[in-house]
C-alpha cells in the first residue's frame, strides 16, 4: 500500500485558542474545530477541544472504525457500538505525556449467541487499530457486551 497523508492546518485565533481545519475537508467554519489549551494549564480555556481530547478521540474513533470493518468482514450483526474513553496526562521524567488511554467499548448485539464472537472482534479491533499501534501510550480496554 502506498503511504497516505492527512493534512491538518491550525491557526491561532486569540488568547489560548486556535482553529483546526483540513484542506481535504474544506475550510468552512462549520467543518473547523476550535482547540484550546485545557483549563488545567495556565490561561487554559474550558469548554473546548484540547490536543489531549483530540489525542484520546483519535484512539477511540480508530477503535470504532476498525471494529466496524472487522465486524462487517466477520458478519457480526450488532445493534450499536459506543465507546467511552479517557486519556491520562501525567508528568514523567519532567515531561508531560499521554501515558495511557482507557477504552470502554459497549456493543449491543441482536443475539446473545454472538457474544463470544463480538468479544473476539473487539480484541482484534484493538490489536489492529493503526492509531493505537502508532503511539507509545498504554492502551487498556474494558469491554461490555449487551443484548
Amino acid at each position: 500500500m502506498e503511504p497516505h497523508f492527512y493534512n491538518v492546518d491550525v491557526s491561532w485565533k486569540n488568547t489560548r485558542m486556535g482553529q483546526l481545519s483540513s484542506p481535504e475537508l474544506g475550510l468552512a467554519e462549520d467543518k473547523a474545530i476550535v482547540v484550546t489549551t485545557p483549563p488545567e494549564f495556565p490561561n487554559g480555556i474550558a469548554g473546548f477541544w484540547s490536543p489531549e481530547h483530540l489525542f484520546t478521540a483519535a484512539v477511540s474513533s480508530c477503535l470504532m472504525t476498525t471494529f466496524l470493518a472487522i465486524a462487517e468482514n466477520s458478519k457480526l450483526e450488532f445493534v450499536s457500538f459506543s465507546c467511552k474513553s479517557s486519556g491520562k496526562l501525567e508528568q514523567i521524567d519532567g515531561k508531560f505525556q499521554m501515558s495511557e488511554v482507557l477504552l470502554e467499548p459497549t456493543v449491543v448485539l441482536k443475539d446473545e449467541k454472538d457474544s463470544e464472537r463480538a468479544e473476539r472482534v473487539l480484541q482484534k479491533s484493538e490489536a489492529a487499530c493503526l492509531i493505537s499501534n502508532s503511539i507509545t501510550s498504554k492502551i487498556t480496554m474494558i469491554t461490555t457486551i449487551k443484548f
